[in-house]
């Protein structure tokens, strides 16, 4: 008869992320079927986003920074609207 597996007790409490990080590194969640329960969740899946290097040159990145600031956005999504507007009328 196989002998069940001797697994350490959850902590009650954990003093910190990292202790529970800690925890759950050396943990199998699986040998704790009676300590989670399911729970119904609703998740809205965006984008995905990537991030790249563009070199620019000064002048433009000046002008970028303060239409964007008149626009009360980040740099970075000005520029993403500008592309996406652009590449919109280039597939026509």
């Amino acid at each position: 008869m196989p002998r069940k597996k001797q697994v350490d007790p959850i902590p009650e409490e954990f003093s910190s992320y990292e202790e529970a990080a800690e925890f759950w590194d050396t943990h199998n969640p699986e040998d704790y079927p009676d300590a989670f329960r399911p729970v119904k969740a609703i998740v809205e899946l965006r984008r995905r986003r990537y991030e790249i290097e563009i070199e620019l040159d000064e002048e433009l990145v000046k002008r970028l920074r303060a239409v964007a600031r008149r626009r009360k956005k980040t740099i970075s999504q000005l520029a993403s609207e500008i592309l996406r507007k652009e590449l919109v009328a280039l597939g026509k």
